[in-house]
Formats: structure tokens, sequence, C-alpha cells
């Protein structure tokens, strides 16, 4: 039998000053001021670690990443303690890649420097815009000058591997705002940008009332124009959303987008784990208490923190990896798909020949790999290898 796939761990922060229109995280809007459960969350956290990492033996984690709602409302020594606490329940790669997300709103040098010294390697901070006007409608708490503070923060307190978080596609947004934004990200020289396109999502106040969005041949011009501004700044595209210098990929996502494993602790993390069983490998998905209060109250539980399961049907399988798999520029091998799923490259044939026949995919099949076609119209391409799963 082949190993595991790779091993990653998520920890999910839910609280925010303000939640988004846009946003459908589990995060908790608690105002500027509120005294935030610091010790009883870290308490929970370590809990719900020990109890996932009993799962997972000798694997060790190639990065962490630490999201929300927004994790920079915790102090640096709540990380300091959470992560020196880390390596006595799972081991962790000699370069583990260790990310938190910071809203610039929420963080200052002293922060900055804090998170640093607790072992923290790259930060996202969440920029979204620079324009003030599009700043409002989405909701943020920050202003552009202080997303660019934030950066030059971060860079005094030693970080040299920083993702920014940009978003396209936003109410009133014309095409010079949308790269006016971008050009005043590169100004900042990230090693990693992530650009996508405003979405309205289900349980949102924008879904509810939604705002006016560009017209469609607009966020062609926006989409196309982007992407080459931010390939001729030398961030290349390897995610339909993600942009990095050379050496900068984000370890964390490639492992979801590649089918790997994780672990997921705090209120309404997800996670993913393989396991054998016999000679078939067995994926289920987890997931914990969402409500904070509730994640809390499992402390003292006797069913503990896992709030749901549910193990992978063989036949949704392929939908469960080309979801990830296709939106990689570059594609994933044929041997990743039986390296993540236990079963041979020909089980995924009859999905991968009428997508070829139709353009979607590239004619290799050793990799599977969507065209820039298939990119495009990813939904469509998902929607069919899911009626082919059902078939």
């Amino acid at each position: 039998m082949p190993g595991l796939p790779p091993l990653a761990l998520y920890v999910h922060v839910p609280w925010c000053v303000r939640k988004c229109p846009y946003c459908d995280f589990n995060s908790h809007g608690i105002g500027r001021n509120a005294a935030l459960p610091e010790e009883a969350y870290l308490e929970a956290l370590l809990a719900d670690l020990e109890a996932d990492a009993a799962l997972v033996g000798e694997r060790s984690l190639s990065s962490v990443f630490i999201g929300g709602g927004t994790p920079s409302l915790m102090s640096p020594n709540f990380y300091a303690r959470f992560l020196a606490a880390l390596p006595q329940r799972l081991r962790l790669d000699a370069d583990c890649e260790i990310t938190l997300e910071a809203n610039p709103g929420t963080v200052e040098q002293q922060r900055f420097t804090g998170y640093r010294e607790a072992g923290i390697n790259r930060l996202s901070i969440g920029v979204q815009s620079f324009q003030a006007e599009q700043l409002e409608v989405l909701g943020r708490i920050h202003s552009g000058d202080e997303a660019r503070r934030a950066v030059e923060s971060a860079r005094r307190s030693g970080f040299d591997n920083l993702n920014l978080d940009l978003m396209h596609g936003l109410p009133g947004q014309s095409l010079e705002l949308a790269l006016d934004d971008l050009e005043q990200a590169l100004a900042l020289s990230p090693e990693h940008l992530s650009w996508y396109q405003l979405t309205l999502e289900p349980n949102t106040e924008f879904h509810s009332h939604p705002p006016r969005l560009p017209e469609d041949d607009m966020l062609w011009d926006i989409q196309d124009a982007g992407h080459a501004r931010l390939e001729q700044a030398g961030l290349g595209r390897y995610e339909i959303s993600a942009y990095s210098r050379p050496g900068c990929r984000s370890r964390h996502n490639l492992n979801y987008w590649r089918f790997g494993d994780y672990l997921g602790i705090g209120a309404g993390a997800h996670g993913k784990l393989s396991r054998w069983a016999g000679d078939v490998l067995m994926i289920e998905r987890r997931w914990k208490s969402r409500q904070p209060d509730a994640y809390l109250r499992r402390m003292n539980d006797p069913r503990g923190f896992v709030a749901g399961r549910q193990t992978i049907a063989e036949g949704e399988l392929p939908l469960e990896f080309a979801m990830n798999a296709l939106r990689l520029v570059d594609g994933v091998e044929m041997t990743a798909w039986e390296t993540t799923s236990g079963r041979p490259a020909a089980s995924m044939e009859r999905h991968l020949s009428l997508l070829r026949d139709q353009g979607l995919i590239v004619q290799d099949t050793s990799r599977i790999q969507a065209t820039p076609q298939g990119l495009l119209f990813l939904n469509e391409l998902l929607t069919r290898i899911a009626e082919q799963s059902e078939g």
C-alpha cells in the first residue's frame, strides 16, 4: 500500500470586529473593545488538537494556517503559547510554513513583532481594496493608508513572506480603479497576491441585498488586464486567483488543491483525513461546533469537539479531487490522484475522456490539467464531472 497524503493544520479564530457584508465564513462581529476569551479558547484549541493528533500517528505537518474571522485580534502571547505547545502534540517539518491572517485595522508594529517572535513566518493581510469608496461598501474597518502602513510594519518586524488579499469586480469599480488597486499592491512588493472576484454568497448581507456589480464585459476586461499586469510584474499565476514570486507559492493552499489531508481545529473548522482500512483508502471529512460558545462548551462534553463527520463515497471522489486539482494552472500529475484517493489512474479515465474531447482538459493522460478554456468555465467543467460521477 502507498503512504498517506501530506498533512497540514488549519486553526480557526471566529471573531472579528465587524462582519463584512460579503463574508460567508464562520465569523462573529464583537466590536472594537470587546474582551476575547483568549485563555479559554487556547485551552479548547489545545484539547481539540490533542484529540485530532491521536488520529495521525507520526505524520508531520507541512504547514499551519491560522484563519478567521480576524486572527490578529488575538495577542502575540496567545500564539506564542499555542505554537510552543504544538510540537508537543504533532511533529512539524523543519521548514513548516506558519501563516497568520491579519486585518490592517487590528494590528500595529508591536503586535507584528510579537507574532514574528512567536514563530509565525508568513502573513496574509486582508487589504481587499485601497479605494475609500470600495472599502466602505465592503464594510472594511481600515483605510488604504492603514493597509500600506500595516505592510510596512510587517516588513520592519522581519516578515519576508507576505500575501495580500485583493478583490476585484467590486460595486462601482471601473477597469481603471481595479488596475489602480493592483498598482498600489505591487508597489508594496508582496511575495504572494490572492486576487479574486467578489461573489455574492448565500447567507450573506450582499446575497440578501445585492449591490450593483460591474457588467460581465467589464469583469472580463478587468481579469484580462489584471492577469497581464501581474505576470508582467513577476507574479506568476499558479491557481485561478493566486499569484506568487518564484519559490513563494502558498504551501498550505497547495496542499488543499492537491487533495492533501488537513486537521481543522477551532470553532467551525473543517478537516479531511485519510486512513487505510485493509487495502482501501477511506477519506473522511470532519467539522467542529460552529458557534464559539458551543465550541467552548465542548471542553466538558464527552462527545469531544467533532460536530459531524462524513466518509466521502467512492463515486464522489473524482469530483472532490477535480474541484481542487483543476484550480491549479499547471494541474497535477495523475499519480496525485492515486496517492490521495487510493484508486488507480485508470479509474479516472471515463471522467476525463469526454472533457479532453471537448477541449476542457489537456490531452496528456499522465496529468490532469484544465485548458485556458477549462479554467474560464471551471464550474461548468466540474458540473460535467459530477454528472459523469452520478452516471
